[in-house]
């Protein structure tokens, strides 16, 4: 299977399975993911309201992009703050960039990561779907850490980051000219560091750095992981 074949196969193995063991039912309220592997899930779990399967879920999105698509779909979408959802939800489904041997995340390519910390943070059960090409040894080594700040502390962040061993560049659009804007309004900063790092420290030390809106690592709340292979399995952890 290609990467794109494993991306569809994770997210249907994910909410199948979810739906069987009793994680997802009907009159959940839902976070949805961005990206490329979280909206394949997003359409299946369409496809079992369609179904009948599911009746009366509540949707609250990421991004911009994971807004439309349910509104596509008919999936209906709210905010945290809707009396409805009272600020907290029951399951969070999403992508990751990377995932490492203890679940450990990296996430933020799609430049959604505030969101979709806060959704998941704020979720009773996490579910990540992911090809195999996300499951790596170690973290922050190879795809760049996402770290969404305020563009006005951008020179006095970068200090701080490289301070902390981090090499950083600023990411730019595509088809746009100048940095890319999140969601949010902010920038963001790809960070590399030429050795592993502690993951659970490194959320919390820059979070600290005035300026940081918020950074790429997921560590405190575990996932169960849905990782598709080549070979057409998926592998839970």
């Amino acid at each position: 299977m290609d990467q794109k074949e494993q991306k569809i196969l994770a997210a249907t193995t994910a909410v199948d399975t979810l739906i069987k063991d009793g994680k997802i039912f009907s009159g959940m309220k839902i976070g949805l993911g961005t990206g490329s592997t979280a909206l394949p899930a997003v359409k299946r779990l369409a496809e079992r309201i369609e179904d009948g399967t599911l009746k009366d879920i509540k949707a609250v999105v990421t991004s911009f992009q994971t807004e439309n698509y349910c509104k596509d779909l008919g999936i209906p979408v709210y905010t945290l703050n809707d009396r409805a959802i009272d600020g907290q939800l029951d399951l969070a489904i999403d992508g990751a960039d990377e995932i490492d041997p203890k679940n450990n995340l990296i996430k933020g390519g799609g430049a959604a990561l505030l969101l979709e910390k806060i959704v998941a943070y704020n979720s009773k059960f996490y579910a990540i779907v992911a090809d195999e090409s996300k499951s790596v040894a170690t973290v922050g080594t190879k795809f760049p850490l996402p770290v969404e700040i305020i563009g006005g502390a951008r020179r006095a962040v970068e200090k701080k980051l490289n301070e902390m061993g981090a090499k950083c560049v600023l990411r730019d659009g595509v088809r746009k000219c100048g940095p890319v804007i999140t969601d949010n309004g902010n920038q963001i900063l790809d960070c590399t560091w030429e050795d592993p790092v502690d993951p659970a420290k490194m959320e919390d030390e820059i979070a600290k750095i005035t300026g940081v809106v918020e950074v790429g690592f997921f560590t405190k709340l575990r996932p169960t992981a849905f990782i598709a292979h080549s070979d057409g399995t998926v592998e839970i952890r």
